[in-house]
């Protein structure tokens, strides 16, 4: 059992604007409003954003945190292609090399979940990653297995789940990516494998606070995802939603308590890097599911998109 809002921690160490102690303040305001669920990854400045982690759950012996990284590709290749082979990405020992490393980031003897940041579901015919995950967990370096689906593709781990091979799985689940309500969270559901949502601002869509100007500083991720045909679409879908936005409600806060009236869903992870970003997402999980009638309007606004050469 975690809190139904977690912590995503990439725009600590992948974004533009972050600062480490101001991010360390909104981390422990989400812990002091209940949060439990921390998602890292070893990519988040290689191993810093790890560190923070680990600094947070030292910094509160008498609660129970859970903790989660991700493994990068070996090949260091976002999302992964048909063409690779597990050599590409995960051989075994590259498996054992970044569980140790990611330990050794955080200070930490052990992960509550340890997620492969890229899949291909065709792996799961190549046994050799379940047995060093095996290994590895009869170690107890590690409590749980797990799956970072890439973007836009949540039947891409479709095998894994009915096969029992993994305990989570991490996948983009927002109000217009609602395509893994179709298959996987069918399966999900029927092997009691845990959802955990990401992406739930579209990258900040649906925060409402983008423009067709918006920019960001050389070297931000934005500035790849948001080239100029995205960018427009993007504005142009959130503003639609503001037409049907309710009274007294918050695009975010919609965003966010549309996924959390999916039953299946056992968390979502918004990036929360400073303390308001805490306080006002922490508090839409307790204003409760939406309405029926909201929830129908919103699934006319679903967008399914496929990979392009902009969607990392």
């Amino acid at each position: 059992m975690v809190s139904e809002i977690g912590y995503g921690m990439w725009g600590m160490s992948g974004w533009t604007g972050s600062e480490d102690e101001e991010s360390f303040h909104a981390l422990q305001r989400s812990v002091d409003l209940g949060c439990t669920f921390f998602d890292t990854a070893w990519a988040y400045g290689n191993g810093h954003s790890e560190g923070m982690l680990g600094r947070l759950v030292r910094a509160n012996p008498g609660k129970r945190l859970y903790t989660a990284t991700k493994i990068p590709p070996k090949n260091r290749q976002w999302p992964s292609r048909r063409e690779y082979v597990l050599d590409d990405c995960y051989p075994p020992e590259y498996i054992e090399e970044y569980v140790l490393d990611s330990l050794k980031n955080s200070g930490l003897n052990c992960f509550d979940l340890i997620q492969f940041h890229t899949w291909e579901d065709q792996w799961v015919e190549d046994d050799r990653w379940v047995n060093k995950m095996d290994a590895l967990r009869s170690q107890g370096l590690f409590q749980a297995v797990g799956i970072s689906i890439n973007r836009w593709e949540p039947w891409n781990a479709l095998r894994a789940v009915r096969l029992g091979l993994i305990d989570a799985v991490q996948v983009i689940h927002n109000i217009f990516d609602q395509a893994p309500e179709d298959e996987l969270f069918p399966a999900c559901r029927e092997k009691g494998v845990a959802i955990i949502a990401r992406v739930p601002f579209d990258e900040g869509t649906l925060t409402g606070t983008l423009t067709k100007k918006s920019s960001w500083p050389q070297g931000d991720w934005r500035n790849s995802y948001f080239v100029q045909e995205n960018l427009n679409m993007s504005v142009d879908r959130a503003e639609a939603l503001t037409k049907i936005l309710p009274a007294g409600m918050t695009l975010p806060e919609m965003a966010l308590r549309f996924i959390l009236s999916h039953p299946d869903v056992s968390t979502v992870i918004p990036g929360m890097r400073r303390v308001r970003h805490a306080e006002e997402n922490i508090s839409a999980s307790d204003q409760g599911p939406l309405s029926p009638e909201l929830i129908s309007q919103l699934r006319l606004h679903r967008w399914d998109r496929k990979p392009t050469r902009w969607s990392q």
